[in-house]
């Protein structure tokens, strides 16, 4: 039990996510599109989780993906869907907060 609350209250290390994002990486906003509509990370495009499987063309010859959402749950979803699917090099940015305050380090 005190691994579990160890592992879920660690700070997370973002050491490969921060590489990825020097990487001019494809950036992946998995909330609603009412959500995107109100505001995102410069450059990123609007997925939702819900849309990936059938968009899974989109990722396609993609070097680094980064998905994000609001906190972290989506996102981790969206990677384990495109790594079933055969993508590599996708980051699980978790927050959209988190993934704007690497870019901006």
């Amino acid at each position: 039990m005190l691994g579990i609350l160890k592992n879920l209250f660690a700070p997370k290390d973002n050491s490969q996510l921060k590489e990825a994002l020097k990487n001019r990486p494809f950036l992946v906003d998995v909330r609603t599109t009412q959500e995107f509509s109100g505001g995102s990370l410069k450059g990123a495009v609007n997925i939702p989780l819900d849309s990936i499987q059938n968009e899974l063309s989109k990722f396609k010859n993609k070097n680094h993906i980064v998905v994000f959402c609001q906190s972290g749950m989506r996102s981790s979803q969206a990677k384990r869907i495109l790594a079933k699917n055969g993508f590599k090099n996708v980051f699980d940015g978790g927050s959209i907060w988190n993934v704007n305050q690497l870019i901006n380090q």
